[in-house]
């Protein structure tokens, strides 16, 4: 069963059982996808019922940060952790490597993907690099296709929420990989354009904060989180 936060349904599991639930995955038939929201995604699911739709259809919805975890506890229906989507794609990685499996990278800058792939390959002896594609592309069709090519396991797809939601839930199928993961702007943190917040800032639930003071321009974005928390105190009251 899933914990319903403001229509969005998330996987209530720890980070190891997701991580197994994954990689179950990657052995099933068929296509699968795993997106991981945080507060602000699930606010722009609030408002686009195709976002909506994409999230809650994905085989993994994971809690990245521990807004949606508050407001879960909120809400009377307490999750077991984050699972933060940057760390989960490491653990993944991991298992993955392990079992010889393939990963593309897809999106951020033009470089940005082949740069973290030299990087993950290199802290994951074993993972095979299928192939990289940046995010700057108008027709998904070539994409596809080379991906499709090249024969890949596992796809992280990195092109910013909804749109990678949306990308999934159309192309999945199609590309031939098995799993797909919507990362946002963890190629950038792969390829060491991004520095992650320091281990004190994630452990007390201060990492939008760090990513704010470096880069002032996502304030808009941010206005999201009490939003967020506005919407979970109404949903309560709704429920009493």
């Amino acid at each position: 069963m899933r914990v319903d936060v403001l229509g969005v349904g998330f996987d209530n599991m720890t980070m190891a059982e997701a991580v197994d639930a994954a990689a179950e995955l990657l052995r099933a038939d068929g296509a699968h996808y795993v997106v991981t929201p945080n507060p602000e995604i699930v606010e722009v699911c609030r408002e686009q019922p195709q976002a909506m739709a994409a999230v809650n259809g994905a085989d993994l919805v994971l809690p990245d940060g521990v807004g949606v975890v508050k407001g879960a506890a909120m809400l009377g229906t307490p999750l077991k952790e984050k699972t933060p989507g940057i760390e989960f794609a490491g653990h993944l990685m991991e298992r993955m490597a392990s079992e010889g499996k393939s990963l593309y990278l897809l999106g951020a800058k033009p470089g940005v993907a082949e740069e973290a792939g030299r990087r993950l390959t290199a802290r994951y002896p074993g993972l095979k690099l299928a192939g990289t594609h940046d995010g700057y592309f108008q027709d998904d069709g070539p994409v596809v296709e080379d991906i499709r090519r090249s024969g890949a396991d596992c796809v992280f797809v990195c092109l910013g929420a909804p749109k990678q939601e949306l990308w999934m839930a159309k192309n999945g199928a199609a590309t031939g990989a098995r799993l797909l993961c919507g990362l946002g702007g963890s190629l950038d943190v792969f390829a060491g354009r991004v520095e992650r917040a320091p281990e004190f800032w994630s452990k007390h639930g201060l990492e939008w904060f760090y990513r704010l003071c470096k880069e002032p321009r996502r304030i808009g974005r941010m206005m999201k989180l009490p939003l967020f928390l506005v919407h979970v105190k109404q949903e309560k009251r709704r429920r009493k």
